[in-house]
């Protein structure tokens, strides 16, 4: 295994329990409220999910770029 596989393992690994998480609270939210509701507070969790996948790309775009330590620039 490559070294920036191992590196990309944790970053992956973060993001697919966050969407997990987001997911199943959005289904809960959907069972358990009505009408309207259901969307409003849907929207939250679905869009914090999406920020995650993006944030994971962004990282592992980095990664595979060679900037493995961010900190490395302040």
């Amino acid at each position: 295994m490559s070294e920036h596989t191992k590196k990309k393992i944790a970053p992956i690994i973060i993001s697919v329990l966050l969407v997990a998480y987001y997911l199943i609270y959005f289904c809960f939210l959907i069972a358990m409220l009505p009408g309207i509701a259901k969307i409003l507070l849907g929207i939250i969790p679905l869009a914090l999910a999406v920020v995650v996948i993006y944030v994971c790309i962004e990282r592992i775009r980095e990664i595979d770029g060679g900037e493995e330590d961010d900190l490395s620039k302040y």
